[in-house]
């Protein structure tokens, strides 16, 4: 163990798992869908949170890398890996929990919301149940006054891990699709009594999303 208490491995594996997603990710084909709306509004300098499950993460890492984007990650173990692997992929990180009343996390994420930052949040992590959105996500959109954006993906081939999420893998050249949903604009200030109605509204919207995402990988996938 290090002296901080992680393994040795730590300082070396997040640089290896960077670049081996790098030359995974070289290899899909990727179709992106919805984009260019949002791109108009970057360059006029609007922002938002973007929301996906903690499953379909992966190439979202590859498609988004470089951009400065802040990303919260929880402060266990499996979370310092994710985080020293992100940021040697151009993110950035606000360390805290997604849960309403994780203050460190909403704050890290305050923080580079009013530094003009792209915010990203897997709003069923960093345990699960998966695919359900804490009321973190909605309370912070409140606060920051930025809009959620909805993201899925899907792939015609993947491998899926046997975890809490089952979380997917794009293998080699496969076709990868990412989607971003209609903005979701919370009111601000938000009533404890509306979070509720709000974080379905966003869960909703990520399942909807997803579940479309994977009709259209499923139909790049070849016949058996």
């Amino acid at each position: 163990m290090s002296s901080r208490g992680y393994p040795w491995w730590m300082s070396i594996a997040p640089s290896a798992a960077a670049g081996l997603l790098l030359a995974l990710g070289m290899t899909w084909r990727i179709r992106r869908l919805d984009m260019r709306e949002l791109e108009e509004r970057f360059e006029r300098g609007e922002r938002c949170i973007f929301a996906f499950w903690h499953a379909r993460l992966l190439p979202l890492v590859y498609t988004h890398r470089g951009r400065s984007i802040a990303v919260l990650i929880s402060r266990h173990r499996d979370g310092e890996l994710i985080a020293r692997i992100i940021e040697r992929l151009g993110f950035l990180t606000g360390r805290g929990s997604s849960t309403r009343g994780g203050e460190e996390g909403i704050r890290n994420m305050l923080r580079h919301a009013a530094e003009r930052r792209l915010l990203a949040i897997t709003p069923d992590g960093p345990r699960g149940p998966a695919e359900v959105v804490k009321p973190g996500l909605a309370y912070l959109a409140s606060r920051s006054g930025l809009p959620v954006v909805p993201v899925a993906t899907a792939a015609s081939r993947a491998w899926q891990l046997d975890s809490w999420d089952g979380f997917r893998i794009p293998r080699p050249f496969a076709r990868v699709v990412v989607a971003y949903g209609t903005p979701i604009a919370v009111p601000s200030p938000l009533a404890d009594a509306d979070l509720d109605a709000w974080r379905a509204r966003i869960e909703g919207a990520i399942r909807e999303l997803t579940a479309d995402v994977e009709r259209r990988a499923a139909a790049a996938r070849p016949a058996r």
